[in-house]
């Protein structure tokens, strides 16, 4: 039980943290001091206390958009274990429905954005099932690779199967998965090199451009959506990547939330360091993800 209490407080609280972090890495290199690390929190509660503009186009669908993607992104953080502790929901073949969850989460997303009639926003719409769909194969790669090691179909004992000794024997192959997981961590959440989450040039946006008519508290959730989505499978990547454990649960904890931190430093680092792709650019470099993960796999499994 205090496993599952730490497990939720942690989603709740710490994905907005990230973003604090990236920004302030950026700064960091930009010579500048920065937003202050919490400044992510206090734009999600200026949101929530504004009003909301709805267009008379828009059906239920608009309203609903954000909000089950939220639901379906806070059920799918669920199946992902932290710090080496269980996850709260494991079952065999969770590790599909963490898939389509992320999947329905996008559905719903684009769904709103065309249900308001802009062209923009069905551009936006268009450019981002194209990209998920070449991202997708990059996932399901790598834990078709973990479920392989671990003999298991669900998150929870594929992820705590990673250990140093694990990867004594396949690291090659492992550091091909996380090549590929970076590649589409980077993609599913519109980083750079893929989109640019502060950018207003709607003719380059993927992500933003598809919430463009979205305020207030609608606009705030799909904020702090998007967080979550960053955090879980930053979670995902850390599992893989940092399989070491102290043998203290509370340890294990804040050894995982500081890798989480590394990570959204690595983030900030890579945005800082590379320009934006060229559009046409943007599959290659999916494809070019999922040919690692495949690679990986073959390692695995020869």
């Amino acid at each position: 039980m205090p496993d599952t209490i730490l497990h939720i407080l942690l989603v709740l609280a710490m994905p907005p943290l990230l973003l604090g972090v990236i920004g302030k890495t950026k700064a960091a290199f930009a010579g500048r001091v920065g937003a202050p690390y919490l400044q992510p929190y206090y734009d999600l509660s200026r949101l929530m206390r504004k009003g909301t503009v709805i267009s008379e186009t828009t059906t239920w669908l608009f309203k609903a958009g954000p909000v089950i993607t939220l639901a379906a992104t806070l059920f799918a953080a669920m199946l992902v274990p932290f710090g080496r502790h269980p996850a709260p929901i494991s079952f065999q073949g969770d590790m599909v429905l963490f898939a389509y969850l992320l999947a329905l989460g996008r559905f719903f997303t684009t769904t709103a954005a065309m249900d308001t009639g802009s062209a923009f926003e069905g551009m936006g719409a268009a450019r981002e099932v194209t990209f998920s769909a070449l991202a997708e194969p990059t996932l399901f790669f790598a834990l078709v690779a973990l479920t392989r090691l671990s003999g298991s179909l669900s998150l929870t004992p594929m992820l705590n199967h990673i250990s140093t000794g694990v990867w004594m024997t396949t690291g090659a192959a492992l550091l091909l998965m996380l090549a590929g997981l970076f590649v589409v961590l980077l993609a599913e959440n519109c980083r750079i090199p893929f989109d640019d989450p502060n950018t207003h040039l709607e003719l380059t946006m993927i992500h933003e451009v598809m919430v463009l008519d979205h305020s207030g508290p609608y606009f705030g959730v799909i904020l702090y959506g998007a967080a979550l989505k960053l955090y879980i499978l930053g979670a995902l990547f850390v599992g893989i990547a940092a399989p070491f454990t102290s043998g203290d649960g509370y340890l294990d904890w804040v050894l995982f939330a500081a890798c989480m931190l590394l990570l959204a430093v690595a983030i900030g680092v890579v945005e800082s360091v590379m320009a934006r792709l060229r559009m046409v650019r943007v599959p290659q470099l999916l494809v070019a993800a999922t040919i690692l993960t495949a690679f990986s796999f073959v390692l695995i499994v020869r």
